[in-house]
């Protein structure tokens, strides 16, 4: 199975921990690489402890960002270890990516300029907390940091409510993104010139690209964006409204859509309107239209509003909790939700597919350790020569 996959062949070492790092690392397994993933020796990856909830004693986040991979436990102060596993790179490392903490791989000789100085093919990805220069360079940090000194957080939730951060890590699994962007590119321009490199990406730099958009508004507008909870500040009526059983999200993207909305809803006057007619229109006016949308909203179930908006041709969508989600017959069609092969816990898979089939769900999380042997087996092979 793993022959058909579009990166099989390819052999990657993780240097990672915590989120970022691993979930890149488990996009190229998911795609067929072979993936060796470095931990420490006495407790490994930090996530394996991050919980409850547990399973099988290892934390779902590890669980969830970490299959189809092998782990190898190397203590990285030791230094026949340590040789070991650089001489298992540069024997068969395709790519190596790492998120240890600032100084670490300098300090081992496992840095992208040593072995890429031995390797010119190696391709090597470092993802830091702010970048590799400026006044920040070499702190740690984690997701919700990002999301507050990014400004994410400046503009999620509500006026006047404490912060809200985005619920899913979407900083640490966006830039884990951008490591596999980077790394792709780089294989196809080895695939041209026969030479790797060193690629550096950062979670603040992913979260300051998140913002690409408010900030090309703020600096059209000169106005500091505010928070507006499920608004656009650029469309209307595009929100969530509440139904008669929950909640309902309803975008209206432009005009025509605006018009069915309106005859949906049973308005169709609203379109010629001389304040709705126009989305600039309705931004200025968003507090009017909200509340007619949202007075006649409440009168029916999301169900209702679903099958009167699909109809007419306008985006709509309830608000579903994560039970619903998985019990929608849209989710069950996509087979996102993989079975395990050893009968642990379903996981999400990749979200894409290639001659119509998803990357298969092969291998569970690793145990602690469990190719250590692969790489000293390789060192002892070296060694004889």
């Amino acid at each position: 199975m793993t022959k058909s996959l579009p990166l099989s062949g390819l052999v990657v070492v993780e240097l990672g921990t915590s989120v970022a790092a691993p979930t890149a690392a488990m996009i190229f397994a998911e795609l067929g690489a072979e993936v060796y993933k470095v931990e420490n020796p006495q407790q490994g990856d930090d996530a394996r402890v991050w919980g409850p909830p547990f399973v099988d004693g290892v934390g779902s986040i590890f669980v969830a960002i970490n299959r189809n991979k092998r782990s190898v436990a190397i203590d990285l102060k030791d230094e026949a270890q340590r040789t070991a596993l650089r001489a298992f790179i540069l024997a068969r490392a395709d790519i190596v990516l790492q998120n240890l903490r600032a100084g670490v791989v300098e300090k081992f000789g496992l840095d992208g300029a040593s072995l890429t100085a031995e390797k010119p093919e190696l391709i090597y990805c470092n993802l830091s907390a702010f970048g590799n220069t400026g006044p920040r360079a070499g702190r740690p940090g984690y997701d919700p940091l990002m999301q507050a000194f990014g400004g994410l957080m400046s503009i999620t939730g509500e006026e006047g409510r404490p912060p809200v951060r985005v619920a899913p890590a979407i900083i640490d699994q966006g830039s884990a993104m951008w490591m596999v962007i980077g790394i792709l590119a780089a294989l196809h321009r080895r695939a041209a010139t026969g030479k790797g490199g060193v690629i550096d990406c950062s979670l603040y730099e992913t979260a300051l690209f998140w913002m690409g958009v408010p900030t090309a508004t703020y600096l059209a507008s000169k106005q500091v964006p505010r928070r507006m909870g499920t608004e656009n500040g650029n469309l209307a009526p595009y929100k969530a409204f509440k139904a008669s059983d929950g909640w309902a999200v309803i975008c209206a993207g432009n005009d025509q859509q605006f018009a069915r909305l309106a005859a949906a809803l049973g308005h169709p006057e609203w379109a010629s309107d001389p304040q709705l007619r126009t989305n600039p229109d309705r931004v200025r006016h968003r507090e009017r239209i909200n509340a007619l949308v949202a007075d006649v909203v409440k009168g029916a179930s999301r169900e209702h509003w679903q099958g009167v908006l699909d109809a007419a041709g306008v985006p709509c969508a309830p608000m579903l909790t994560l039970d619903e989600v998985l019990a929608h017959p849209q989710c069950q069609a996509l087979r996102m939700l993989q079975q395990a092969p050893d009968g642990g816990i379903p996981l999400m898979g990749v979200p894409l597919s290639f001659d119509g089939e998803r990357p298969p769900y092969r291998t569970s999380p690793p145990a602690l350790g469990e190719a250590t042997d692969i790489v000293l087996k390789h060192m002892r092979e070296q060694a004889a020569e």
